[in-house]
């Protein structure tokens, strides 16, 4: 199996399994990331934590399975892989269970897709990134072309996805691709840590928060705002919401995984 899952209270642990093969994206791999996308959803996780096995988190699209097909065979593969990994993307995106990243080594092609479309991305400061996709004469997928303007601006997406320039792990920090950069000795317990506190988490909470910030990026705001005072107004009356503030003015930890309601 290619992508591994593993459930434990709440907190849902993928792994890409073709460390050998730089955790490059085949069709099995794509369909992979699907199951367990929809498996995260089915079972309501909390948090997902999704990891590459091996030197590198991900290479981007299979090349060599590609190289063995040609003409209407190709663009039919092609498209099985691309819309089943598109599935996998909007079903993670859907869910209000936030994702961790935890990436090192090469990140290339849709492995920036993947990357780039976790809430928070951790990388080990050795990690390198590029966009590759034009370096062979493709065009992106894995929603590249939409997180990068989102995440580095226009201009910087440009220049990443036209030049193929490959930058550290430092600069990807520095630009807003990923949220932090740590030790390569310490990604693994960063990553874990922090996907443990989302899990303990609010989980509607986080689900309104993305979806809010994804609106907002081409909302007008008086709309928005408009969304904001719904959306409060409903994490406050939730148990969530009465937990947070109780345990607030207890002057206690809050308990957000008590009862279903909080999922």
């Amino acid at each position: 199996m290619s992508v591994g899952i593993e459930m434990d209270d709440g907190l849902a642990r993928l792994t890409l399994r073709r460390g050998e093969a730089g955790n490059a994206i085949d069709l099995d791999m794509a369909r992979g990331l699907l199951d367990a996308a929809r498996t995260c959803a089915a079972e309501r996780v909390r948090a997902v934590l999704l990891t590459g096995e091996g030197k590198s988190f991900c290479v981007g699209g299979d090349l060599g399975e590609f190289s063995r097909l040609s003409g209407a065979a190709l663009e039919k593969h092609l498209t099985a892989v691309t819309d089943a990994l598109h599935d996998a993307l909007r079903t993670f995106a859907a869910s209000d269970a936030p994702m961790v990243a935890a990436v090192q080594g090469a990140v290339a092609g849709a492995g920036l897709g993947l990357a780039a479309s976790a809430d928070v991305t951790l990388a080990a400061d050795t990690a390198s990134f590029t966009a590759a996709y034009t370096g062979i004469g493709y065009s992106p997928d894995a929603g590249v072309s939409w997180f990068l303007p989102r995440l580095v601006g226009p201009k910087r997406a440009l220049d990443l996805l036209l030049t193929n320039r490959r930058i550290t792990g430092a600069e990807a920090a520095d630009i807003g691709l990923v949220s932090r950069v740590v030790a390569p000795a310490r990604l693994t317990a960063e990553a874990a840590r922090t996907a443990e506190a989302l899990r303990r988490g609010p989980t509607a909470a986080f689900g309104a928060t993305r979806r809010l910030v994804a609106a907002g990026l081409t909302a007008d705001l008086g709309p928005h705002l408009d969304r904001e005072a719904r959306a409060i107004a409903a994490a406050a009356a939730s148990d969530a919401g009465q937990e947070g503030v109780a345990a607030f003015l207890g002057k206690r930890a809050p308990d957000f995984t008590r009862g279903a309601s909080n999922s």
